[in-house]
């Protein structure tokens, strides 16, 4: 309309242009006139009439020219306008589906969000919010199939569609399935950090530790997860292999894993405990004396004190030497006067051994040591008094039952359930 109004406008100045310009040579002699020859052809006409005519011709052709441009450009403007439309009724669409789907009504979410996808001008937003709400209404196959025409509709996406796949199998605890795409985004994007990041949660759900050791360096250098979720992750995994490692009591695949463990982890008194656990059940117990007890000497640990009484080394009493060193620093230790105690037993120093097991049992009293003390009054012959140390340990085992119970009324409640 902006346009028609500057035409008009220009049409009339050179009009009123023109008649100015006649008005004017009228008024200084005349109004003149034309002679226009062509051969044997000639037209005469007057200066005023041959300028209104010029201009009305000019006029004429302008339109003219505009006409046929206008016609010719026709198809492409209408194609334009609609594709126009459609743009707009597609972001409509898109803003609905938006709402639907946050309003939790999925199935018209979908709807709205698939009918003018094809017109969208981000269709990859449409098919992955439809997505979205496909699984949110249980619809897998028609999540799966959403996803597959976004990478039809924007192959170059491939990664941003791919990692959102793999979360929503995440979040289906589809943990195969969601390790398995990611195998494949990582042979599309090596060592991209979001790929890593979720990884870790699928190997971590599957329990796969062998897996997940393998992507921790590449976890902490791309800086995937802080310093210290590193190390935890680090811990909860090789710790998660020596347990598994433990139930096959293969004292080789234990000593391998070991090796493979990093330095500052090893260096951990809860793996190293494990470990020596681990390597004590598959009987290699001889292997890890050194390690307890140099671990002991380097951080006072009750739990390396039992398991260095559970190793049985060739030699017992040179066992029970080095175990006496510890009693200048630590002389009323219960547990390692226990331990001890084990040792002179396990050595037939008896009375040594119940010199040990009374200092205990004064200190804090325990089933083993009772049942300990027992088994030395048996071996000297005093059957009257062992069978009074045996009773006094289920005693305390009893009463520790009780004292539990009292503390946790809810677990009687279950078992009574039961």
């Amino acid at each position: 309309m902006r346009r028609a109004l500057l035409y008009l406008f220009g049409c009339l100045v050179a009009v009123g242009a023109t008649v100015f310009a006649l008005r004017y040579v009228s008024s200084h002699g005349g109004s003149g006139y034309v002679i226009v020859g062509i051969g044997q052809w000639s037209v005469e006409s007057s200066l005023l009439f041959t300028g209104v005519l010029l201009a009305v011709t000019f006029v004429l052709l302008y339109f003219a020219v505009r006409l046929i441009v206008t016609a010719i450009s026709l198809p492409k403007i209408l194609k334009q306008r609609g594709f126009e439309q459609r743009s707009k009724r597609s972001q409509e669409a898109l803003l609905a589906g938006l709402i639907e789907s946050a309003e939790g009504n999925f199935e018209t979410a979908e709807k709205h969000l698939i009918r003018h996808a094809a017109n969208s001008g981000v269709p990859l937003i449409n098919y992955l919010t439809a997505a979205r709400a496909a699984q949110s209404r249980g619809a897998l196959e028609q999540r799966d199939e959403y996803l597959k025409l976004a990478q039809e509709t924007m192959p170059e996406a491939e990664l941003a569609i791919g990692l959102t796949k793999v979360e929503l199998q995440l979040s289906n605890q589809q943990f195969e399935e969601a390790l398995e795409s990611l195998t494949q985004l990582d042979k599309i994007a090596p060592s991209h950090a979001a790929v890593l990041k979720l990884m870790h949660q699928a190997y971590a759900n599957l329990a796969d530790w062998q897996g997940l050791s393998l992507i921790i360096p590449q976890l902490k250098s791309n800086k995937v997860m802080m310093e210290a979720e590193i190390k935890l992750l680090e811990t909860e995994t090789f710790c998660s292999l020596i347990k598994q490692k433990t139930e096959a009591r293969d004292a080789v695949a234990l000593r391998n894993l070991w090796l493979e463990i990093p330095g500052h982890i090893r260096k951990s008194s809860g793996v190293l405990q494990l470990y020596c656990a681990a390597m004590i059940e598959a009987g290699a117990e001889v292997e890890v004396e050194p390690l307890v007890r140099q671990a002991i000497g380097t951080e006072w640990s009750e739990t390396l004190i039992v398991l260095y009484g559970c190793i049985h080394m060739p030699d017992t009493v040179d066992q029970l030497v080095k175990g006496e060193a510890w009693l200048k620093a630590h002389p009323k230790d219960a547990i390692l006067l226990r331990v001890l105690g084990k040792l002179s037993l396990r050595a037939g120093l008896l009375d040594k051994a119940a010199s040990y097991l009374k200092a205990s049992l004064a200190a804090e009293p325990s089933v083993e040591a009772y049942q300990l003390m027992g088994d030395v009054l048996m071996k000297e012959n005093d059957p009257l008094s062992a069978c009074q140390f045996f009773r006094n340990g289920l005693l305390f085992a009893s009463n520790e039952v009780v004292a539990l119970i009292e503390q946790n009324p809810e677990v009687d409640a279950a078992e009574g359930e039961g």
